[in-house]
């Protein structure tokens, strides 16, 4: 009886041994990559549809992306989509952010008007209403508003940099007053519109930017209102541009503009050049290369750890 017991207990020893092992095989066949694929899920909460505002009977509307467990308030991203401010929404932009969810990041997801819509300047309206929105409820998302970055591509690009970089008094907040201080810790613009006056005429001349402006008779001196160049001065947040040198839809040059802009009122910026690359669509090297100076960047000025 004792030896069958003994038996009994070997035998089960071993198997436990060889289940273990075999759990230890599956979960090392898992790439880091992988990993962190197959359990994000449970890392975030996912608030989506929330209304930040309506505008001409337009409900604008964004989505929360909330670590679950950061103890303290978490560094937040604030994306603006592309799409030459004429197509394009906030639900097919997910893939462009995940890098900051990689990196533990909150992130918030923003939806605005489009030049069918509203004309332009509703667009920058709506983006600075929602960073308005994410400064007022930080508590509730748990958002360190010490650490808000602003980025998108392309259209996204421009407003990202317009968000951040207005300052008090153009009118441009007057569809959502209120008393918070609008700043935000940088900016990573992806080849976005610096000059938007630059594309209505000349060689530039984008039918996008004709769209945006529609027929207002001020759409010169409404596209300088919202262009980041206007705005260039000393005690701008941090700006990091990354662009193409072949990119044939937002020139190549307006970042190159912008750089030696902020270079001379002393802004901390930088500009990451593609060569060769077009309007995105960027080798993966380049991408990776790309993603590494953001990396650099965001742990010189204190956002990353």
């Amino acid at each position: 009886m004792r030896s069958s017991v003994w038996f009994a207990s070997i035998l089960l020893g071993c198997t436990l041994i060889s289940l273990s092992a075999a759990a230890q095989e599956r979960a090392s066949a898992l790439s880091p990559t992988a990993h962190w694929a197959s359990t994000v899920s449970e890392q975030y909460l996912i608030y989506p549809d929330i209304t930040y505002g309506t505008q001409n009977n337009y409900a604008l509307k964004l989505d929360v992306w909330q670590r679950k467990d950061a103890k303290t308030p978490a560094p937040t991203l604030i994306y603006y989509h592309g799409g030459g401010w004429i197509f394009g929404d906030r639900t097919g932009a997910t893939l462009l952010f995940l890098p900051y969810l990689e990196m533990g990041w909150n992130v918030i997801n923003v939806e605005y008007r489009m030049a069918s819509s509203s004309l332009a300047p509703a667009a920058v309206e709506d983006c600075r209403c929602a960073l308005r929105w994410a400064i007022r409820n930080a508590k509730q998302y748990n958002i360190d508003t010490d650490r808000i970055v602003l980025t998108g591509h392309s259209a996204g690009g421009h407003l990202s940099l317009i968000t951040g970089m207005l300052p008090e008094g153009t009118g441009l907040d007057n569809n959502c007053y209120g008393d918070e201080k609008l700043k935000v810790a940088a900016i990573i613009n992806w080849y976005g519109i610096s000059d938007v006056a630059d594309l209505l005429q000349g060689p530039n001349l984008k039918n996008y930017a004709l769209m945006w402006m529609g027929s207002q008779t001020d759409a010169v001196a409404i596209a300088k209102r919202v262009s980041p160049l206007t705005y260039v001065r000393a005690g701008l947040p941090s700006i990091l541009s990354i662009h193409g040198d072949a990119d044939a839809v937002v020139p190549y040059e307006q970042s190159v503009r912008l750089h030696k802009a902020l270079t001379a009122a002393g802004v901390p910026n930088e500009l990451v050049t593609i060569k060769g690359g077009g309007h995105g669509q960027f080798k993966e090297a380049d991408l990776e290369d790309a993603y590494e100076k953001v990396h650099i960047f965001l742990r010189a000025h204190g956002l990353l750890q």
